[in-house]
Order: structure tokens, then sequence, then C-alpha cells
């Protein structure tokens, strides 16, 4: 099995410099399940004093006792697991009054919502805990770290928290990208690499399972087509764990993996009305699970959003394994990987967007530093509908790039003929500047030739160099 924990430099090192501090510090850490949170801060503790503390949603008292008996620990003195504590800040009163050493002391509660859970106060206590004691010791680092991402925000980061502007330092915890991805597999080749993030993004959790020795279809068969894969039921157990209705909220994700991307088209395909789908995206969002795109060029309130599912290891499973259930019950993968095979060069376009994206935020490669780029899509005045993948722009220099992206090989003729398309649509648009044209593809036949001509022309081999 590949190693559990891969890069996250930036991210310890801003944990070492707070931990270097000549002042007390309090530290808020989240993001989604499986993210790889608690990694980075147990690697963050090596060497180090700590108390990690992992929240239950047992009750206030059994969680005091446990972390009296932690705190005990770390004193050597056995005597103060047994004090009767009246709540968390006789706790930490008590514990401050016993530690002796001035030591730099780390203390991590991981999973804190399950504590706001129990007890909605909770952080309002935790405000005089850290303005009363906390906040006066050097000697103590306290992290606070949680997979609710909504709760998160709202009960600690939230102007509105009790706890707002006492934090000297926050960080969210994001996917790995494709340079980190490939480290989890190394023998496999990029295009392979982005087969993988297309399937299961850059969740550590998750990569961790995966097997370099075997093909990624040999990956996908043993992780997702079998009743003894980990990540056969994954999908719908996050749902379950956060989640009241995960029906209704399958419902909605098996839309959008079929394609449907309106609120309209959405609560048509379902059966529940325009209101409730509408809500249920924005949970899904707060989740970050699913996100929507507007027209790039459209004002920041357009009501034309198109839905998508932004989780890849979400899109992979309600594409391809939730309807296909029954096939895994019955022990027949073949069927459902042979799909996958056949299917996989269309699934993967959506995907290669996103990539190009970020390519083109990257490089330096481009003509003019691009500030905001997105898809565009709109009728003409005849009606007709057109879209551009990708338009990119720096109003102040009135210069846009449009691109085409393609998750295939092109010859030169392809090229040409995508490029003439991409100009008629240009055209279309009305919008004055200068316009540069392009294409990401795969694999591109004569590409420098065909930049000397005046085109914008990436493939693999240029995201490639990108990503390492």
């Amino acid at each position: 099995m590949n190693q559990q924990f891969v890069d996250r430099e930036v991210e310890l090192n801003f944990l070492e410099e707070r931990y270097a501090s000549d002042e007390a510090q309090f530290i808020v850490i989240y993001g989604k399940r499986r993210i790889g949170k608690t990694s980075l801060i147990l690697n963050f503790l090596k060497n180090k004093p700590y108390i990690y503390f992992l929240c239950e949603k047992t009750s206030i008292k059994l969680n005091l006792l446990k972390m009296a008996k932690k705190m005990a620990e770390y004193l050597e003195r056995e005597s103060f697991s047994r004090i009767t504590f009246i709540d968390w800040e006789d706790l930490f009163r008590e514990f401050l009054e016993w530690k002796s050493s001035r030591e730099k002391l780390v203390i991590v509660f991981d999973e804190f919502p399950y504590l706001i859970e129990l007890d909605r106060g909770i952080t309002s206590l935790f405000q005089k805990i850290w303005d009363e004691h906390l906040s006066k010791r050097s000697d103590i680092m306290l992290i606070i770290c949680g997979s609710s991402i909504g709760m998160m925000e709202t009960e600690i980061l939230s102007h509105k928290s009790p706890l707002y502007g006492r934090r000297t330092g926050q960080w969210k915890v994001t996917e790995l990208d494709i340079r980190s991805i490939w480290k989890f597999i190394q023998s496999y080749s990029f295009e392979e690499v982005l087969h993988v993030y297309g399937s299961m993004g850059g969740t550590p959790a998750y990569l961790a399972k995966l097997d370099d020795k075997l093909s990624f279809y040999e990956n996908i068969s043993n992780l997702f087509l079998s009743k003894g894969g980990v990540l056969y039921e994954e999908a719908e157990n996050l749902l379950r764990q956060e989640l009241r209705e995960p029906r209704n909220y399958k419902l909605i994700l098996n839309a959008l993996a079929d394609g449907y991307r309106r609120v309209v088209e959405i609560s048509n395909i379902t059966g529940l009305d325009k209101a409730a789908v509408s809500r249920y995206l924005d949970t899904l969002q707060l989740l970050e699970i699913v996100d929507y795109e507007t027209p790039i060029l459209e004002k920041p309130k357009t009501k034309k959003r198109l839905y998508h599912i932004k989780d890849n290891y979400f899109n992979f499973w309600f594409k391809y394994i939730y309807p296909n259930k029954d096939l895994i019950e019955e022990e027949k993968p073949g069927i459902i990987l042979t799909q996958i095979k056949e299917d996989l060069p269309t699934y993967m376009g959506p995907i290669f967007e996103k990539i190009a994206k970020k390519f083109l935020y990257k490089t330096n490669q481009t003509p003019f530093q691009i500030v905001k780029m997105g898809r565009q899509w709109w009728k003409t005045k005849k009606g007709e509908a057109l879209e551009i993948d990708i338009l990119g722009y720096n109003q102040n220099k009135k210069k846009y790039i449009a691109i085409e992206v393609k998750w295939k090989n092109l010859t030169q003729n392809n090229v040409k003929r995508i490029i003439n398309q991409l100009k008629i649509k240009t055209e279309k648009l009305n919008i004055k500047g200068k316009i540069y044209h392009g294409i990401i593809a795969k694999k591109i036949q004569n590409k420098q030739n065909l930049r000397s001509e005046g085109y914008l022309l990436f493939d693999l081999k240029d995201l490639k160099k990108a990503h390492i």
C-alpha cells in the first residue's frame, strides 16, 4: 500500500510558523471528510508535546471525562482525572494551574462540531476559555479541527460566532494537486494519473488505497466494483453521516450525473419541487460536493446557473456505481468495467476542462495575465445556441483568450477546423478587444508548426511539465 501522507509542505510550514510564535495561538483547521486534516495535524505534532482529543457524539459529560484523562496523561498525574469538573472552563482552569512546565503544548480538538451538536453554547464557553485563560499563555497552541464545513464556517469562523476574531490563523485543507497525486502512483503515465484524478479527485484517503502495480482499470475494479471494495459504499456512507434525508440528495446527485444541470430539469426528473431542489443544492454546495457555473461574461447575480458535481469521486460514483449496484451485488463487475472503458473518453471531457483552467492560470505561456475565466454560453439574436469551453480575459488590457478543450488526439486539419469554428463563435460575442484563439487537447499533431501561425496550442506534454 502507498504512503499515507504526501506533501502538505505549505500547510506544515504554516503550522510550524505559528508554533514558533512567542504568543498564544488559536488555529482553526477545516475541510471535507477524508481530505487529510487529521494526518496533517498528527504529522505536525511529531516530536512536540501535545494533547490530541477526538470529540465524540456521546455527551458533554463523557467528553469532559475523556479529556480529563488525556490531560492527566500529559501531566503524568493520574489524580487529575479523578477530579469532578463542572464544565470545560473549569477543566482548563485547573489544568493550567497544574501545568508547571513552560514547554509549548499543542492542544487539539478534532471534529469539534460534534461538541457543538451536543451543546450549542459551547462556542461561547470556548470564547471565555480563550479570552480569560488560553490567550494569556504563550506556552499553549490550541487547534480546533472539523469536517463539517458549513458548521465550521457558521459556528466558528462567521462574524456572528462568539469565537469570531479570536483565532490567530486558519487553514482550509483542500485536495492534493495532480503533482502530488502522481506520488501515490509513480509507475503511471500522466494520462493515467488524470484518469485517477477524474475518478477519485485529490483525496488522500482514496489515493492511498491504490496499488500502482495494478492498472487503472484493475484498481477501479478492486476499489469500486466489488462488495468488499473500500470505495463501493463510501459515497452513501458520507451522505448518511452529513445529511438527514440522503435519499433526496441521492436523487439530485444521480440527476446531475445523468447531465441534468438546471434546477427545473432536476425538479422534473426527480419529482421534487424546485424550491426543495434549490435548498438541497445549497447544502451540497456547503459540503463541496456540488457547484455551479454561470456564463463568464454575465453579471455576478445572473440566474443562468448550470450545476455540476464538483467532487470527482462523487461524480464517478454516481455516474457508474450507483446505477449499477445490482450488477455489483450480483458479482458481475465486468459489465460495468466495459461500460466505463467505453464511456471514459466522454466522461473525462468536463474533467479535462477543469484541469485546463488550472493550467492556464498557472502557465506563463499565455499572451497576457488572465484575471478571470470560465465557460461562456449564450443565444444569438437569431436564437442560435453557442458555447465556448474557456473564455478568459483581462478587462483592463481589453484582451481575451478563447479556448476549446478536447480530450482526444487532434490532427493538423482537426486543429484548423476547430479554430475556424471558434473564430466564428467569438465574432458573435460582439466584444471589443483583442481575442486569442487556441485549443487544449490530449495530443496535437505538428503543434510547433501550428503555433507559428499564431494559435495557442497545448497538450498533455505541456500540462505534464506544468504539474511536475
